[in-house]
């Protein structure tokens, strides 16, 4: 397949995850793997690894625990140069209609605006990037919104706190 036929997808996307539809997922292709948002993960005895995506305060949290042997241990290193291990499992994933083995490091990222980051890896040979395109929102940045409150109230109290 020549690049000129692969599906153009924007800089986020709704895909399907272990049957979960619907899912927020931001397109990242500066990260070489895909990340997905995973909590209660366990080594059982008998070596399998224990998981549920997402956590429960999360929409797309469903409290199934999925169990894989096919899971490995590798080493990331995140934007600021940190390098964290973390377990990479294989997920069936469904992106425009296309169904993929996507593989996934599970981590905490409910600090992130989405749930799950897709990277280069995944990427590669299956779809073209449009980053002008957005097929899914970001969410508002509520907590910039105050800090430029508290800028327009007072710039040099601002400055004073947070530049100094």
């Amino acid at each position: 397949m020549s690049t000129r036929d692969l599906p153009i997808i924007g800089n986020s996307v709704r895909i399907t995850v272990a049957d979960i539809e619907n899912i927020p997922a931001k397109v990242d292709t500066g990260a070489e793997s895909s990340s997905i948002w995973a909590s209660d993960i366990k080594l059982t005895p008998d070596n399998q690894l224990e998981f549920c995506l997402f956590a429960p305060d999360s929409e797309f949290y469903t409290g199934e625990t999925l169990r894989t042997t096919d899971f490995r241990a590798i080493q990331v290193r995140n934007s600021t140069g940190q390098v964290s291990i973390r377990y990479r499992v294989y997920l069936p994933t469904i992106i425009e209609g296309r169904r993929i083995k996507v593989g996934f490091t599970l981590s905490d990222r409910s600090r992130n605006n989405f749930p799950i980051l897709l990277g280069r890896r995944m990427l590669k040979n299956k779809f073209l990037v449009d980053v002008a395109r957005l097929d899914v929102p970001y969410p508002a940045r509520t907590r910039d919104l105050a800090l430029n409150r508290e800028l327009n109230t007072d710039p040099q109290k601002f400055h004073q706190k947070y530049m100094k």
